[in-house]
């Protein structure tokens, strides 16, 4: 009866993450992306990204990033920036924690100038009392 147990249990974990498990996390940078709220982040996090001070870490990294991104895109006539993440190229999930990598574009005028940057939006996550949350997300320019 153990070894069967053991063996159930090494079969469960050995398994790839369901879909839904992707499909959820996909869902937690998706609804992020539209109101960059904190409450999609985790406790503790951190943010890489290239402007400003380019790394906001701790319990307030999201709302301390987006505070600097204002800042930031006032300062160098930044507006109506949108960031519109592909279909991930790449989504591993093992177990409580998650790893995404998307094909981005970020269109946003430069005083008043259409400007259209491709870039790289990679994404850690964790599942904290049963829902997905930001850890970690990095934004790189191609």
């Amino acid at each position: 009866m153990r070894v069967t147990m053991l063996a159930a249990f090494v079969a469960a974990i050995a398994l790839p993450a369901a879909a839904s498990d992707q499909t959820d996390v996909d869902a937690v940078l998706q609804a992020y992306n539209k109101t960059f709220s904190p409450t999609y982040c985790a406790a503790q996090s951190s943010i890489i990204d290239d402007f400003g001070q380019h790394y906001w870490p701790g319990p307030h990294a999201c709302a301390d990033w987006l505070k600097s991104f204002a800042v930031d895109s006032k300062a160098e006539g930044i507006t109506d920036g949108v960031v519109t993440p592909g279909t991930p190229v790449r989504v591993k999930v093992d177990g409580d924690h998650a790893y995404a990598v998307y094909s981005a574009n970020y269109d946003y005028k430069l005083k008043g100038k259409p400007v259209h940057e491709k870039g790289t939006w990679t994404v850690a996550f964790e599942r904290q009392t049963g829902a997905w949350r930001i850890v970690a997300w990095a934004w790189g320019q191609l």
